[in-house]
């Protein structure tokens, strides 16, 4: 009965439902990632559930189908141009600090272990889901399927340090703010973008202007040009050697640019979250092969490879900050979420304004300081860098 596709997809829905919850629970300090595919591993180890569960819940073709190329295209057009262009010194620090992240793992983890183990690593720790399915598969075409684990313990784990680093960080900048304001030579930011038009990833109200009249841009419609583009991306890999995942986020963002496709274009076709849940089975179906001797072997790897591209990352970050003037306790948290995303990014800004404002207007006042910063800086490492990072360095293996 385990093996009814309904019952299986049941079962695996449980385990991304609870780690959801945990996650909102926590806000977003344990990772959705981390509850699943631990509880996936448990129940495959104690004999619980059979190891080809996934496969019988047909999950995995929805990944497949609705997967990374049409995905890596809904991010590219979420990507706020205008926002971007405002906070162009956020976007230069998140680059500078992922680089240096990606650079420190290259070289210390090559020393202390291999050159395969450190592209398993660095991709992942540089951005989130996108960025580990890029190595992942890399990986298994290469023949180093076991070294998965490392870039799932590393999704799954890096928000655990990241997060509370950010906090500290930012709670102490929110109090020099706060002092600054005592001081009366306080001087808010000039912020273009407006914060809603950075963090309304959920809702879609009205259409944008695209080739397409309004009338005619049904779920349907959108869904096929969602395709259309990830068909694109699938072939000019294959003519150009190019990863698809850089095609499919240029067509997104260009897709954008030139009125081809509406911003969020996946969520007005309504398949998003379809798509996610599907992306997300295809992240814990690649531990099926993990043994728990593999899991526990491969900590000291996971770890140490943490601990360097924080590292890396916090030292880019200050370079960064340094470069253009910004207080490092502004830059280092913006060049952090590579490791924490969104909307754990969002939460903590929202946790620090609230916490460190004494009142309405204080707590406003942090929220406007910080908040379009860091989800800019989010934007960056997470939906853009980490994919460029991990594409390039999945072909040097």
């Amino acid at each position: 009965m385990i093996h009814e596709p309904v019952v299986a997809a049941v079962i695996i829905l449980a385990l991304i439902a609870v780690g959801e919850i945990i996650s909102v629970f926590t806000r977003a300090r344990v990772s959705m990632f981390l509850v699943a595919i631990v509880g996936y591993l448990l129940l495959i180890w104690t004999g619980i559930i059979p190891q080809d569960l996934i496969g019988d819940s047909k999950f995995i073709e929805v990944g497949i189908v609705l997967g990374t190329a049409p995905i890596i295209i809904h991010m590219g057009t979420l990507i706020p141009m205008k926002a971007i262009r405002s906070q162009w010194k956020a976007v230069a620090i998140s680059l500078i600090g992922i680089i240096f992240g990606a650079g420190l793992i290259l070289l210390l983890i090559t020393m202390v272990y291999n050159y395969k183990i450190a592209v398993a690593g660095a991709g992942p720790l540089t951005g989130g889901m996108i960025a580990f399915l890029v190595t992942s598969e890399g990986l298994k075409e290469v023949g180093l399927t076991s070294l998965v684990t490392i870039s799932a313990l590393i999704l799954s784990l890096q928000s655990l340090f990241g997060m509370p680093l950010s906090a500290n960080l930012l709670r102490r900048y929110a109090l020099k703010l706060r002092n600054a304001v005592d001081a009366g030579n306080y001087t808010a930011s000039a912020l273009e973008a407006g914060v809603e038009n950075v963090i309304d990833t959920e809702k879609v109200e009205g259409r944008n202007t695209t080739w397409i009249p309004e009338k005619y841009q049904t779920k349907l419609v959108l869904l096929f040009q969602l395709f259309i583009g990830g068909a694109i991306a699938v072939i000019l890999d294959q003519l150009t050697g190019i990863p698809y995942s850089l095609w499919a986020l240029a067509l997104g963002i260009g897709g954008r640019l030139i009125g081809f496709y509406p911003d969020r274009v996946m969520e007005r076709a309504n398949a998003f979250t379809v798509g996610m849940a599907g992306l997300v089975i295809m992240i814990i179906a690649t531990m099926n092969e993990t043994t728990f001797s593999m899991f526990i072997g491969y900590l000291p790897e996971t770890f140490l490879i943490i601990f360097i591209g924080i590292l890396g990352i916090l030292i880019g970050g200050f370079i960064g900050s340094k470069l253009f003037k910004w207080d490092p306790l502004k830059g280092l948290p913006v060049a952090l979420t590579a490791t924490v995303g969104f909307p754990g990014d969002y939460l903590i800004c929202k946790e620090i304004s609230r916490s460190v404002g004494r009142n309405k207007e204080e707590e406003e006042m942090i929220l406007n300081e910080i908040l379009t910063p860091i989800l800019v800086g989010g934007f960056t490492t997470v939906t853009a860098g980490s994919v460029v990072i991990a594409s390039f360095l999945i072909k040097t293996l």
